[in-house]
Parts: C-alpha cells; sequence; structure tokens
C-alpha cells in the first residue's frame, strides 16, 4: 500500500513540476539558471521516498565557477539523492532520447541541459566539442557521468573519457561529487530507506594533463571515487547502526 501511495505522488508531483516549469522556462528558455532550481525541487522527493539525505559541499568547491562536476551514476533515484548537489548555473548531459519522455522531457531541454547523440559515435564526439565552446562562452559548468550508464549494482565502472577531454580543452576543473551506495537498499514499501551521503571533493586541476594523458586524469578520479565510495558505505552503515 505505501508503495502506491509513493508512486502516486511522485508521479503527480512530477507532471506538476514539468508543466509548471516549462512554462516558467518559456519567460528564459534554456537558461542554465533552471537546472539547480528544478533540481533542487526533485530533491523533494527524498522525503517521500523515506531517505535522509546528508549532503557536503566544503567551501572551495561551492559555486567554483566555470567546472566539469563528475559523479557515480547507480539508478534512477540519483535525480532525487543528488540533485540538492548541484551548483548554479550548471547544466547535465543526457542521452537525446531523454527529451521524448513526457511532461519531463521538454522540462529537461528547456531548462538547459545538453543532450548528446550516443547511438552516433561521430556527433556524440561534436558534442563534447559543444560542451567545451559552452563552458568557454557562457561561463557555465556541466555536470557528466563518466561512466556513461547507470551501474545498477555492479560497482563503480569504468570510466569514459568525455568529460576528462572536455576538462582538459575548456582549461577548467574537475570537481567530484561521491554518492554512497543505494541500489537495492531503497524499498517503495518500506517506511525508512535509511540514509545516504552525498559528498562533493575539492577541485582537481587538470592544467597538467593533455589529451595524451587523458586516461591518467581518468584513472587517478576513478581511484578516488572508488576510494571515498567505500568510505562513504561505511559511515552510512556506522550511522544507522547508531539509529536502531
Amino acid at each position: 500500500m505505501l508503495a502506491i501511495v509513493r508512486i502516486i505522488i511522485v508521479i503527480l508531483f512530477t507532471i506538476l513540476v514539468c508543466v509548471l516549469g516549462c512554462f516558467f522556462c518559456l519567460f528564459s528558455p534554456r537558461n542554465p539558471s533552471h537546472v539547480m532550481r528544478f533540481g533542487r525541487l526533485f530533491g523533494k522527493l527524498s522525503y517521500v521516498f523515506g531517505i535522509t539525505i546528508i549532503s557536503r559541499v566544503p567551501a572551495e568547491a561551492r559555486d567554483y565557477g566555470p567546472s566539469i562536476y563528475i559523479g557515480n551514476h547507480q539508478n534512477n533515484y540519483d535525480m532525487v539523492t543528488m540533485s540538492n548537489a548541484v551548483q548554479p548555473n550548471t547544466v547535465t548531459v543526457g542521452k537525446k532520447s531523454l527529451v521524448f519522455i513526457p511532461f519531463f522531457g521538454p522540462l529537461y531541454w528547456l531548462s538547459g541541459n545538453i543532450l548528446i547523440d550516443r547511438a552516433n559515435r561521430t556527433k556524440a564526439h561534436n558534442t563534447i566539442s559543444q560542451v567545451v565552446q559552452q563552458i568557454k562562452k557562457r561561463k557555465i559548468s556541466v555536470w557528466m557521468f563518466p561512466e556513461g550508464t547507470r551501474s545498477r549494482g555492479r560497482g563503480l565502472l569504468p570510466f569514459k573519457t568525455g568529460a576528462f577531454y572536455a576538462a582538459i580543452a575548456a582549461g577548467v576543473p574537475i570537481i567530484p561529487v561521491c554518492l554512497s551506495e543505494t541500489e537495492g537498499r531503497i524499498k517503495l514499501n518500506r517506511w525508512n530507506n535509511g540514509v545516504v551521503i552525498v559528498e562533493m571533493l575539492p577541485p582537481i586541476d587538470t592544467t597538467k594533463y593533455n589529451r595524451e594523458n587523458v586516461r591518467e586524469l581518468a584513472d587517478y578520479c576513478h581511484d578516488l571515487f572508488k576510494a571515498k565510495i567505500a568510505e562513504l558505505n561505511k559511515e552510512v552503515a556506522e550511522i544507522e547502526q547508531k539509529m536502531k
């Protein structure tokens, strides 16, 4: 019964936010400030799912300026659990097919996010160039998931190099955003779904890297994520043990 109630609330909330959000965005379409605004609204769904979010954004990473934020992509709950970490003037990069999702798709596009065609390697490569151009021209930040897909309980997947190429070419830092594991931990029929920690790490300078050693940067960030996620999982377990 609880699951049905939650699903109904989420559907109604999503439709309301998306419809009203589209009208709101029409006054300043594709304005990057919309992404944080609506991201924070979707973050409110954590209360509906019974998730306690602990969000940590260090002072040196808060509203840092043009950057590329990278996060670990686990499942659809990421939109709820990671949304509150989105910083001002930041847009995301998503699959072109997202625009066809009823209600959500139009809002995703109108709010200024970048769509890529992953089925076409040439277009995807051109999109990285567009990301670089947008960062330089509009002075925006971009949020990307270097795994390229949801891990769905398979652990941290290998990082693709697109986000790192873009950061190097744009001359902006990489800012990691690590999320404790949520796969299999959120049950719709359970009232309390525990604690999730979202932690943003200090900016990583990319000026010493180039196209030749971009894999080195990607591997360094992957190791950083792997260690931090393990640390966050341990902390979550300790917090939940104390709550029992």
